[in-house]
């Protein structure tokens, strides 16, 4: 029987975060849920992967905050042993743009979406070197379809996971041979406060494919990337070829049944 590995999913108690989790815990994962405050929705999610046969766990932080975010991995690893992997999914996605962009916003985006994927990685990689020979280690940032077809809305947002794109292969040599590095980029996925279901569907029709991307299909390229021992430092968008359709504003902005 192959055994289990065991990876950290950040944002994982709901929406894209939830979608790998389950996906990873249906294919012989074992996961530690990271949550900030959706503590119910984390316990759920545990419960959840638990009835695949998975074991699971939830461990709250706040990763802006750099003593957590630092201590999160010790945690995983004393609760749950040896960990093989790590999925940066939590993300702070708040709206700037040029005008109203401030030093504080964009602080912001950075000590939640950028910095926190660093240290953890780094913190994986430490972990790793106490058992060199523990095996094929990986990492899978989450970016954005945004960072390939650049639009000013969410200006902050976008740069610190502009930043997140660049220090993705950065760290594949910094952390190579213990560890690989990996990114996906989503496309317009789920639905949001300024997308509802209905403008959804039409927006996603719009793709070049004529159908837009599921949860369960950037969930099935992070496990891919996760289990791919010959990819590092490779970025894969998975976004139904809406890159390829340039946008001068972000979908949100964006009226459905309208060419971009």
């Amino acid at each position: 029987m192959t055994e289990r590995r065991l990876v950290l999913v950040t944002g994982a108690a709901k929406r894209l975060g939830r979608a790998i989790a389950t996906e990873l815990a249906a294919h012989g994962w074992d996961i530690a849920v990271h949550y900030r405050r959706s503590h119910t929705e984390a316990h759920d999610t545990v419960a959840a992967l638990r009835a695949l046969g998975a074991r699971a766990e939830a461990f709250s932080a706040d990763l802006a905050d750099e003593a957590r975010c630092e201590a999160l991995v010790p945690q995983v690893v004393q609760r749950l042993g040896r960990l093989s992997a790590l999925v940066n999914s939590a993300s702070l996605f708040e709206h700037d743009d040029v005008a109203s962009l401030r030093y504080e916003s964009l602080a912001r985006h950075w000590r939640s979406n950028t910095a926190p994927a660093i240290v953890l990685a780094r913190a994986l990689h430490a972990h790793r070197a106490q058992d060199p020979a523990g095996g094929d280690a990986c990492v899978v940032n989450l970016l954005d379809e945004k960072l390939f077809n650049p639009n000013p809305d969410h200006l902050s947002y976008t740069l610190s996971k502009a930043a997140l794109h660049a220090a993705t292969p950065l760290l594949a040599r910094a952390l190579a041979p213990l560890l690989r590095v990996c990114a996906v980029a989503p496309g317009l996925t789920l639905e949001g406060p300024l997308i509802d279901a209905q403008r959804l569907a039409a927006l996603k029709a719009q793709s070049p494919l004529g159908h837009g991307v599921e949860a369960r299909d950037v969930a099935h390229a992070v496990r891919f990337a996760l289990e791919n021992p010959a990819i590092t430092g490779s970025t894969l968008l998975v976004d139904a070829g809406s890159h390829l359709m340039p946008r001068a504003r972000d979908f949100a902005f964006t009226a459905a049944g309208t060419t971009p």
